[in-house]
């Protein structure tokens, strides 16, 4: 017997009456099945996790808006946009630290010979990610020039561009302790033990936010290694804390510009986010 086909999409109309049966106040119907026609319905309504009523199945609290629920997407929205533009100076800066390095310790195609790493079987893996990262970026002209010029040689602090940042930290983590904590302590003040954490930690906050996934209300699957003060005070499992490492790792004045605009955000959303979904404590500004 054959399984009975998936049924259609429901219509943007009987997507909002589901909604309204559940609780969500509709004030302006034109705006909510504009806004339906440009969110996939399923992924909206993930926002609204923290707004069900926990007393009703699938029902929403009472009061809550479509308004505040498209507020909350929105808002989410614009917190990835902010973190991707700090993770970008954190990736392209251990993209130098990194080359630079290891290039003045072990040569410019030292990266190639697995001695210089702490596990051979990591740096296997390694060489067959960078084999497809350079098979994936032919196109750009500083591998089509290295191919041609070099025939295919690429020293370290070529090679290292094309990686992803989920490949960078696994890179990093793989460098012998010593070069790790050079790097950490020249550039960060801080054992490598929090930065190959940090930096494993915001690969899974980067993908989120590269992909439009949610962090609203979502709990880190990654936890970073923090310091004690800052354990005492937040749970090592929310957002907020991966906002806080990425801080530890961005320049005083990158620092001060991301705290500045969060606070604006936040300040912008106020009347519909609670930011205890984020994981944020009253003084989180001190915490940056």
């Amino acid at each position: 017997m054959e399984p009975s086909p998936i049924k259609h999409a429901k219509t943007f109309e009987e997507q909002l009456l589901i909604l309204q049966d559940r609780g969500i106040i509709v004030d302006n119907p034109q705006e909510a099945l504009s806004a339906l026609q440009k969110v996939n319905y399923y992924r909206l309504v993930a926002y609204g996790l923290t707004l069900k009523d926990g007393s009703k199945e699938d029902a929403y609290l009472e009061g809550t808006t479509f308004s505040k629920l498209i507020s909350i997407y929105e808002f989410d929205k614009k917190l990835r946009q902010l973190l991707l533009g700090a993770l970008e100076s954190i990736e392209i800066a251990f993209r130098a630290h990194i080359s630079y390095h290891h290039s003045h310790e072990y040569g410019a195609l030292g990266y190639l010979d697995s001695s210089n790493f702490s596990n051979s079987e990591y740096h296997v893996k390694f060489l067959i990610n960078l084999e497809r990262f350079l098979k994936d970026s032919k196109t750009e002209l500083f591998v089509t020039h290295h191919q041609t010029k070099y025939s295919g040689v690429f020293p370290v602090w070529v090679a290292i561009e094309v990686l992803s940042f989920s490949t960078l930290s696994m890179l990093f983590k793989n460098l012998k302790n010593k070069d790790k904590l050079y790097i950490s302590k020249k550039y960060y003040n801080v054992h490598f033990k929090y930065t190959q954490s940090w930096l494993h930690t915001l690969t899974t906050i980067r993908n989120i936010c590269a992909h439009h996934g949610r962090l609203y209300g979502k709990k880190l699957s990654i936890q970073p290694q923090l310091f004690d003060e800052i354990r005492e005070k937040v749970s090592s499992d929310e957002v907020f804390v991966a906002i806080i490492v990425l801080s530890k790792l961005l320049s005083r004045s990158e620092r001060l510009n991301l705290s500045t605009s969060l606070k604006a955000l936040i300040d912008e959303y106020d009347e519909f986010i609670d930011i205890s979904h984020l994981g944020f404590p009253e003084d989180w500004d001190t915490l940056l």
